[in-house]
């Protein structure tokens, strides 16, 4: 919420969603490809667009992806609490080709790095995952997680700490 001090340098009217939306809708929509059933994701992600409509004023200025990844987390897991099936080991089909030079989804298809992502909790796999394929580090991860900038940091190093030993059980299994 904007401190009734304060107000956002641009208001955020129809104009300011509509820039949100050319910049960020896409991203999100991938974000939803990578994580739930590939028909689900445009409603997922349209889900998520439309709380950024009715809480635009609680969207912090400057941190608006980070934002949008944090509800789309809510709202992933509102949609798997209810129950539709969330595949883990498939990758969404490549109807148009575009997403095909996508190194994160290039990575995912060899088992031995899925494996490795599986021997990881939840929290080291979503971490790893927005700071790999959202390409959030400091403020944005920190802002996606909901935690402080050192508190993202931290938690990223043990995420990465613990893949390392999961591909070295690997290697070693």
């Amino acid at each position: 919420m904007v401190p009734d001090d304060a107000t956002p340098s641009a208001p955020r009217d129809r104009a300011w969603f509509d820039a949100l939306f050319a910049a960020h809708a896409r991203d999100v929509h991938r974000y939803f490809l990578r994580r739930a059933p590939h028909d689900d994701a445009e409603d997922l992600a349209a889900d998520v667009l439309a709380t950024a409509w009715r809480r635009r004023d609680d969207v912090p200025e400057g941190h608006e992806l980070p934002w949008l990844y944090r509800t789309a987390g809510f709202v992933l897991a509102n949609y798997r609490r209810k129950g539709r099936p969330v595949p883990v080991d498939e990758l969404p089909d490549d109807v148009d080709g575009s997403y095909a030079a996508d190194p994160g989804d290039i990575v995912v298809e060899d088992d031995e790095v899925r494996e490795a992502l599986r021997r990881l909790s939840p929290r080291d796999r979503r971490i790893l995952l927005l700071h790999v394929w959202e390409g959030l580090d400091g403020e944005g991860l920190a802002e996606a997680l909901g935690i402080s900038r050192g508190g993202a940091a931290a938690a990223l190093s043990r995420a990465r700490a613990r893949l390392r030993e999961a591909w070295q059980g690997r290697v070693e299994a």
